[in-house]
């Protein structure tokens, strides 16, 4: 088993390249520098610093010079993913896994004060809502915005809000494809959008109202929550977009809900950790204040 504050020692003179400087790193005297170094050559049966002006390390050195600094790297990444915060600034990272519609509409706005105040950058994965806290499952993230009630076990599970979505298209689409009203036969040729093949609001939409499972009518997967809604407005298809998206458009009759009576309401939650971060604590609080506030600005 290496001794720690040996190896520190020698870490600093290898670094430093001068006892005197290594010295005044650890705090201690040249001399105690030294009896560290010597031990630890007798221990591993190696010279491991050759004493000139400056100091160098030789081959048996070089060795566990690239094995310290490894197992110091592997050390700060794991008190960064622990704790958030970044060995080289005073910035805090953060892992979060959500849904693009969230990130698209109100996650960022909601965020931003905290983000900017408490010095927080984000690494953001993006999944279906209905996957994202398996990110969560697997570690990969601190956190996650989830439509899953049940949080897994040291973790916790906080409502968010609601997301209403809407069945909408243009009114040029509806007079094209739909202008004696919606039944089976017209949505067995009517292109849809859809975001992609995990996103099941659309499809148990249509399934359950008119018994048709995607293979039986044209659609569009466009996994981008701008570009999903782009493809509805310039008339490429009809699907459902979120409420706070498309509110004004609404109001300007510029898309026109077609389905009124399949309107969703999708609950979200947040799940992080029992124990956070300080940083983390922060976010939690801002997401739990303001989320549902954000959501309903439509």
């Amino acid at each position: 088993m290496l001794n720690s504050k040996q190896c520190d020692a020698f870490l600093a003179v290898a670094e430093m390249g001068s006892f005197d400087l290594a010295a005044e790193r650890l705090c201690i005297t040249a001399s105690a520098v030294t009896l560290r170094i010597q031990s630890l050559e007798k221990t591993l049966g190696h010279l491991l610093i050759v004493r000139e002006r400056p100091c160098r390390v030789t081959q048996a050195g070089q060795s566990l010079l690239h094995y310290l600094q490894h197992t110091r790297r592997l050390e700060q990444n794991l008190l960064q993913d622990l704790t958030g915060q970044l060995t080289s600034s005073s910035f805090y990272r953060l892992n979060i896994a959500t849904n693009d519609d969230s990130l698209t509409t109100w996650l960022l706005s909601t965020l931003q004060e905290t983000l900017i105040r408490e010095k927080i950058v984000l690494h953001l994965k993006v999944d279906d809502q209905t996957q994202t806290h398996h990110l969560l499952e697997a570690g990969l993230v601190n956190a996650c915005i989830s439509t899953e009630a049940i949080a897994m076990k040291d973790c916790l599970a906080e409502p968010l809000g609601t997301m209403t979505y809407r069945m909408v298209a243009t009114p040029q689409f509806v007079q094209k494809w739909f202008p004696n009203g919606i039944n089976r036969e017209n949505l067995k040729v009517t292109p849809a959008v859809i975001y992609n093949d995990k996103d099941q609001i659309h499809t148990d939409i249509i399934l359950k109202h008119y018994g048709l499972t995607s293979e039986t009518y044209p659609h569009h997967y466009i996994p981008s929550a701008n570009a999903f809604a782009e493809a509805i407005y310039i008339g490429l298809g009809f699907g459902m977009l979120p409420e706070y998206q498309i509110g004004s458009r609404l109001k300007t009759l510029e898309l026109i809900e077609i389905l009124p009576q399949v309107r969703t309401e999708i609950m979200l939650y947040w799940h992080h950790w029992k124990r956070q971060s300080i940083a983390l604590e922060k976010l939690t609080t801002t997401l739990l204040q303001k989320a549902h506030l954000k959501m309903n600005q439509a």
